[in-house]
C-alpha cells in the first residue's frame, strides 16, 4: 500500500468524511483509466484526458468524438 493523500483537520476543525471518500473514488478512477480529476469532482462527472504529446495525437484527438476539447491541450471526458 501507498499513502497517496493527506488530509490533515486541526482538532479544533470537523471531518468531512465525504471529502475523505470522494478523494479515495478520485484516485482510483485516475489509476484504473489514466485521467485526472478536477477539483470537487464526483463518481460520474467528467474527468481530464492527459493532453497528447505529438502533433499526430492532437490531429486524432479533434476527430474523437467522445472528448469535450476545450484546447489542443485540454479535453475532458464522461467514463
Amino acid at each position: 500500500r501507498t499513502v497517496r493523500a493527506m488530509i490533515y483537520y486541526p482538532l479544533n476543525l470537523g471531518r468531512n468524511f465525504d471529502e475523505i471518500l470522494r478523494v479515495v473514488d478520485a484516485l482510483q478512477t485516475a489509476d484504473k483509466h489514466g485521467v485526472a480529476c478536477p477539483a470537487n469532482w464526483k463518481p460520474g462527472d467528467p474527468v481530464i484526458v492527459p493532453p497528447p504529446v505529438t502533433y499526430e495525437a492532437a490531429e486524432e484527438r479533434t476527430r474523437d468524438e467522445t472528448l469535450e476539447i476545450t484546447d489542443w491541450y485540454f479535453a475532458k471526458k464522461s467514463l
